[in-house]
């Protein structure tokens, strides 16, 4: 899927381009919250190829992360697994304290909206990038 596709047929607002997490993404991604009250909810649009850093969403209980996925082809993957091909309808459990990345296909745009598990003592650590020639043998 194209980004001007998944644009088009996008059911929730895009919004503008990710400039605050830049830095944590190889790529360009597009950010629209949705809600930051009573749970954070994130509509999240990756342009093809772009995929965020591995990172940990740390939590002393409860936290984590889910991921529904409304357009596009994507990835997701903890460290240490294989990765998993994701599209439209799927939905993806990240326990806290799990090292992972998430992000479009080589050759697809992708969408997800990302929901924030509330949890004591949460946090987000950011970590390297996906490594490039592992990331360029998905299909």
């Amino acid at each position: 899927m194209k980004l001007k596709e998944l644009f088009e047929k996008s059911i929730f607002p895009v919004g503008g381009e990710n400039t605050a997490f830049k830095q944590y993404f190889d790529g360009t991604s597009y950010l629209n919250m949705l809600s930051v009250e009573q749970v954070v909810i994130g509509n999240v649009t990756f342009e093809e190829g772009c995929r965020n850093h591995w990172h940990i969403h740390h939590a002393e209980k409860g936290g984590g992360q889910i991921l529904l996925v409304t357009a596009g082809r994507g990835y997701y993957q903890e460290w240490g697994s294989e990765p998993r091909e994701l599209k439209a309808g799927d939905t993806v459990n990240i326990p806290a304290n799990v090292k992972h990345w998430h992000g479009a296909a080589p050759d697809s745009a992708f969408q997800h909206l990302a929901i924030e598990v509330p949890g004591e003592g949460t946090s987000t650590e950011w970590c390297e990038s996906v490594d490039e020639s592992e990331y360029n043998k998905l299909k």
